[in-house]
């Protein structure tokens, strides 16, 4: 079959973009998958489509930039020329922008797609019902929570068009069942991007302890209390610890890590990463001694915890939401902190680094959670979505690849 999917793609800096490029590098690997069709975001940079192993045909048609009015049009004619078997979107409410125009008529395209008979489904990363609007850096006010509850609600009703939309936790199925009646919502779970052959060591390299936070940071995601705390630890201990930064600013909080770093010169042993490109995502997560979410809210399952668990690393995460949730659900573990004190955040980081037996017991904790969902098997449940929708479009190659 023919797969188009609609998403931000590497080198893109929209989000989700590095989840695409873990979902293509499985889906490629399949034998019923003849072509990958990516219906991806216009950057100045080639997209990034050398993999190590043969797989099938992967064509890429930038046709929709962020905040275009235009998308809607561009992507169905990118459509229309294409003829693919199945779409699938990897959204989430502000892909396609942050201004709400751009944003609800990009999300009009799984309606676009239903209405054209071609057998859909929607990947949701988050549900506005979820995520703590304040925190998440979009208002404060309570008339426009109101009002974005409102748009929320209506966008949400447009996507549940699609033919299946996928979640990656349970309990977004129930809330989407429970409020829109909803019969077509399925959870396939979010996945881990790279997963070991064989289990890790544990052991820690030589060097300082390095505390690391990786992500897109200035809304709900602040690093100034990882900072605090870490330096509380020094202060109370002789531990040597570097404190890694690494990634971005969010496109909604543009300059933030600058001035944190203006803000912070006068600590020691503090470095800033910038953007991280995905063949060095490795060496990041396997020098970290732990890996910290200094997050004041969460919108949807955490691709940075899948990350962690797959490289086998003890996190320290907040005691709220989505985070909290994926411990029960997937089997993760952590130390959790009160989002709101950089004293509980230094204490739970300091628990990790001061006793290696428990850290290890963490770190493998989520290596098992993480090897239990490999991408491939996630790409797997997407083909058995899209049988389930069409069977006579899944049509299984001749030549031989991964099942």
């Amino acid at each position: 079959m023919k797969l188009a999917i609609v998403t931000a793609y590497p080198p893109s800096k929209v989000t989700l973009n590095e989840y695409a490029y873990h979902l293509v590098k499985s889906f490629r690997l399949k034998a019923d998958v003849t072509e990958i069709i990516l219906l991806t975001d216009r950057t100045s940079d080639a997209k990034d489509i050398n993999f190590e192993s043969d797989g099938c045909k992967i064509t890429v048609k930038e046709c929709w930039s962020f905040n275009s009015y235009w998308n809607i049009k561009s992507v169905t004619v990118a459509i229309n020329e294409t003829q693919p078997d199945n779409v699938l979107f990897n959204l989430q409410f502000m892909k396609f922008g942050d201004k709400k125009i751009a944003a609800a008529l990009g999300l009009m395209l799984p309606l676009i797609c239903k209405i054209k008979k071609i057998p859909t489904i929607v990947l949701l990363h988050n549900i506005l019902e979820e995520v703590d609007l304040g925190s998440a850096g979009f208002t404060n006010n309570k008339i426009l929570k109101s009002i974005y509850g409102f748009i929320g609600t209506t966008l949400t009703k447009l996507i549940l068009q699609a033919d299946t939309v996928a979640v990656t936790m349970n309990k977004y199925v129930q809330i989407l069942e429970k409020k829109y009646m909803a019969k077509n919502v399925i959870l396939i779970p979010h996945g881990t991007f790279e997963t070991a052959t064989r289990e890790p060591s544990y052991k820690l390299a030589s060097g300082p302890l390095q505390v690391m936070t990786f992500g897109k940071f200035g809304t709900y995601k602040k690093v100034e209390s990882m900072i605090e705390a870490a330096e509380m630890i020094r202060k109370r201990t002789d531990l040597d610890i570097e404190i890694v930064i690494a990634g971005t600013d969010n496109p909604n909080v543009p300059g933030y890590l600058e001035q944190v770093q203006k803000q912070y010169a006068a600590v020691k042993q503090l470095r800033f990463t910038g953007y991280v490109e995905e063949s060095d995502v490795p060496v990041i997560f396997n020098e970290s001694a732990v890996v910290v979410f200094p997050y004041t809210s969460t919108t949807g399952s955490s691709g940075v915890l899948h990350q962690a668990g797959s490289y086998g690393k003890a996190v320290v995460m907040p005691d709220l939401g989505d985070l909290a949730l994926l411990t029960q659900d997937e089997g993760y573990r952590g130390e959790f902190f009160e989002p709101t004190s950089v004293e509980s955040l230094a204490a739970s980081i300091e628990n990790i680094l001061t006793d290696q037996s428990h850290r290890i017991s963490i770190a493998k904790a989520n290596f098992m959670a993480a090897t239990s969902h490999p991408m491939s098997r996630i790409a797997r449940m997407y083909l058995t979505a899209f049988s389930n929708i069409n069977p006579v479009a899944i049509k299984p190659a001749t030549h031989s690849r991964a099942a």
